[in-house]
């Protein structure tokens, strides 16, 4: 069922991308290289603080599909209510941060002075709505932890529609320049968060929180907090490698920055796949777990990787045949330049996507198993290779230190997370045999419910039937 759960993710997450693609599409065609490159220098803040916030609401999903997987719904329900209590308290550091620090970290990172007035003030407005991204990620994270990938994908496009509009209307008809682009943002994710609130108050009866679920003991709100706050410092310590590349690459100039920006808006839509794979397979993992069901989680990750390699040769080949024209819609005509080196980015990195595919299914596998050391590890890998690039190897090599940066990061993540599967499958073999013999009681169960497209109780099949 991993295949079938993938595809509304894979959809969304692209849709999701568009955002970010629309604005700088919007921002370069009508703005110019410039204000595309200011939208880019953020870039690296942006994935630190909301990059800490999906990560955040991604582990405190986990406890909830457990719970779903395993047919305690109340225990489900506190889940949840300790979740929005972590998430508040997320969103309001997130907010803070953003809004009062955004310049102090753009001059940290080397920002151009002539393009910093205009990243600061995309920052500062995106940062402003903070409550609307992390209450996007935290509802969409909990649905799909009961196994309805589709409709927040329905809401995801029509917010995105929305926002391809209201970007062309706020920087072309009212003149808001780059603060237009990142309010556009605000609204049209506000509607996303809208939509998903009337999907549980009219659909969803099993997420309606009663007053006993907000009495919630130590132990949910320790996990809620444990899973949130170690997968969101995943996120940031990648983050983080990732700012210090972009202090390196801001060094380079404008036109590199553009390059640089317009290079990794079109890989952020090519590896989207891979990403909706390990997403899905999180949440299947940790329901089985709450369902016991060792075997799937098995197949489930073999069957992910081989279907995620496949990703990954297929988008690497359609991205060095026409990622060079992706690039021109983004900077148009006049830039030869800066799609000289879009292109060559494009063509290197994207050879390397079966690293990326490998490292997002162990790295959610271990996610889903409650297993976040070793992720966590693998991100302090990827910042230390990020960082030796952005503060050494970019002075001595240029725009050919960039390029590489992204492929030594991912294997440098790979290698302990390759290892720590290869542990935990000798593990899971282990608890099956132990399950088989009799050795391992199994809990009592809620009685059955009609399945949902991504439970484990969906079909006595395995992944292995798609």
């Amino acid at each position: 069922m991993i295949g079938l759960f993938t595809v509304p993710l894979l959809l969304g997450n692209l849709f999701q991308q568009l955002y970010a693609v629309t604005d700088a599409l919007v921002v370069g065609r009508l703005l110019g290289v410039d204000a595309l490159a200011a939208v880019g220098a953020s870039g690296s803040l942006q994935f630190l603080l909301f990059g800490f916030g999906f990560g955040s609401a991604s582990g405190i999903a986990i406890p909830v599909a457990r719970a779903f997987g395993a047919g305690n719904l109340p225990a489900m329900r506190r889940a949840v209510a300790a979740g929005v209590v972590v998430s508040a308290g997320i969103t309001v550091a997130v907010t803070v941060i953003g809004t009062l620090g955004s310049r102090p970290l753009l001059t940290l990172l080397g920002t151009p002075p002539e393009l910093m007035g205009m990243a600061d003030t995309f920052l500062v407005v995106l940062f402003s709505g903070t409550i609307t991204t992390i209450a996007f990620g935290f509802l969409s994270a909990i649905i799909r932890a009961l196994g309805d990938s589709r409709t927040p994908l329905v809401f995801l496009i029509v917010s995105c529609v929305l926002n391809a509009g209201l970007v062309v209307l706020l920087i072309a008809g009212f003149g808001m320049g780059v603060a237009g682009a990142a309010l556009a943002t605000i609204i049209a994710q506000a509607l996303s968060v809208i939509l998903c609130l009337v999907l549980v108050a009219r659909r969803m009866p099993d997420l309606h929180l009663r007053r006993e679920d907000w009495r919630f003991g130590r132990a949910e709100l320790s996990d809620a907090t444990r899973l949130g706050l170690t997968m969101g410092f995943q996120v940031s310590i990648i983050a983080v490698g990732a700012a210090i590349l972009q202090y390196g690459v801001n060094q380079l100039g404008t036109d590199v920055i553009a390059a640089f920006t317009a290079s990794i808006r079109v890989e952020q839509v090519g590896v989207t796949p891979l990403v909706s794979l390990g997403v899905a397979l999180s949440t299947y993992v940790a329901q089985n777990v709450g369902a016991r069901h060792y075997q799937r989680i098995r197949v489930g990750v073999f069957r992910a990787s081989l279907l995620s390699i496949g990703f990954a040769v297929t988008l690497g080949l359609v991205i060095q045949l026409w990622g060079t024209q992706l690039v021109r819609l983004f900077v148009g005509s006049g830039s030869d330049d800066v799609v000289a080196m879009s292109h060559r980015f494009l063509v290197i990195t994207s050879s390397t996507y079966a690293s990326v595919a490998l490292l997002l299914v162990f790295r959610n596998a271990l996610q889903g198993l409650g297993r976040a050391a070793v992720p966590t590890i693998a991100g302090a890998m990827e910042l230390l290779a990020r960082a030796v690039v952005g503060l050494y190897l970019i002075h001595s090599w240029g725009f050919f230190g960039v390029i590489i940066a992204g492929p030594l990061a991912w294997v440098a993540s790979l290698t302990p997370l390759a290892v720590a599967w290869v542990i935990q499958h000798r593990r899971l073999l282990a608890l099956e045999a132990a399950e088989a013999q009799g050795l391992v009681v199994i809990g009592e169960r809620a009685p059955s419910r009609e399945p949902k497209v991504g439970t484990p109780a969906a079909t006595g099949e395995d992944v292995a039937a798609t």
